[in-house]
């Protein structure tokens, strides 16, 4: 990351300790900062994250997949061959049916004669009975977490189906409750204004103006249109879209880095701003710290979905490269495992002793 110019107010004279506007500044400044730098990690860490997954970690869980597929057709092909005691057989159909079923889910389709021998229900059966009881257990959370009652009489061919009408739901509510208070604003705007109302709308009128000036600054020094050199008309275009791009976003510390960055006001400058402007400032850059809460938090909770985590707090960046080189080594290994036992079972005199060792279903 780009070492960005500092925004921050020191004191001209060491004696007079700074105004608790400019402490705020400060304060707002560094954490606006240190959050932009952890979302550069974090993206970087995302990317190189999925591409390690996609790359590495899935074609060896395909292997894994594949390993696990020969061992039911192995296992499959040796029950039918050759006898074997009750104890045995129970411990087999027990092995076939549960590997074969999460295979099947998994797009090995063609597993699904080899369950139906082993399970009377059949696949089809089993599935059905673990959706209903996935879905009598949405319905149960939709009602007594969101308040939602789903119709009884109402079907849906899977849990998926069923959770995706639920969510249908929760975006209508929320549409519902945004209209609603549209309308409640809608009635209070044409009410009197009360003093308060009358204050807090100038001061934010005061905010805007704030960013707006600060932009404007930048327009007036940095405008290409009447630039007549080709190379200065070049690096003004590409200055000005960075400014656009920071007033857009009513990014007050962007434009406040490209005002310090293009010498368009300095470190005395900043320092002599009166507090009733630091205030104006120091809201806008509140609000910029929450905005990137809120990106800082959907960022670390994607990564946490790629990594199969549900661990609260943040996630340690500097350790994600060892957590997926775990994973991978694992997998190497569990498949590696796989293949020889496939071997090993092969052989039914070896099966038999296998069998002896696994526990009763």
């Amino acid at each position: 990351m780009s070492k960005q110019p500092l925004v921050w107010i020191e004191s001209a004279n060491k004696t007079v300790p700074l105004s608790k506007q400019q402490k705020r500044l400060n304060q707002l400044t560094s954490r606006i900062t240190e959050q932009e730098e952890q979302l550069a990690e974090l993206r970087a860490a995302t990317e190189q994250v999925r591409q390690r997954i996609q790359g590495e970690l899935v074609p060896l869980q395909r292997k894994q997949q594949q390993a696990r597929a020969d061992l039911v057709r192995l296992l499959d092909q040796l029950h039918e061959r050759y006898a074997w005691s009750n104890a045995e057989s129970r411990k087999l159909r027990h092995l076939i049916t549960s590997l074969a079923y999460d295979l099947i889910q998994q797009g090995y389709g063609e597993l699904k004669p080899i369950y139906d021998r082993y399970d009377e229900a059949g696949f089809e059966a089993v599935l059905a009975e673990t959706d209903a009881v996935s879905m009598a257990q949405i319905r149960h959370i939709a009602e007594a977490r969101y308040g939602l009652l789903i119709d009884p009489a109402q079907s849906f061919a899977t849990p998926d189906e069923l959770l995706a009408h639920v969510q249908g739901l929760l975006r209508e509510r929320a549409l519902a409750e945004q209209q609603r208070q549209q309308e409640a604003a809608d009635r209070r705007a044409q009410e009197p204004k009360t003093e308060k109302q009358q204050a807090r709308e100038a001061r934010a009128i005061k905010v805007t103006k704030a960013v707006r000036a600060l932009y404007l600054d930048l327009v007036k020094a940095f405008h290409p249109d009447r630039e007549l050199e080709p190379a200065e008309k070049e690096r003004k275009t590409a200055i000005m879209q960075r400014v656009t791009e920071a007033y857009e976003k009513s990014d007050l510390m962007g434009l406040f880095r490209l005002q310090l960055e293009f010498d368009r006001i300095d470190q005395k400058q900043l320092a002599a701003l009166a507090d009733s402007q630091l205030q104006h400032y120091n809201k806008i850059l509140t609000q910029q710290v929450e905005e990137l809460d809120g990106q800082l938090a959907t960022l670390t909770n994607e990564l946490k979905a790629m990594l199969g985590s549900s661990a609260p707090g943040p996630i340690a960046v500097r350790s994600l490269d060892y957590v997926i080189s775990g994973e991978i080594k694992a997998a190497k290994a569990d498949t590696k495992s796989l293949r020889a036992l496939v071997k090993a079972l092969a052989d039914p005199a070896q099966l038999k002793v296998w069998l002896s060792a696994y526990p009763n279903p």
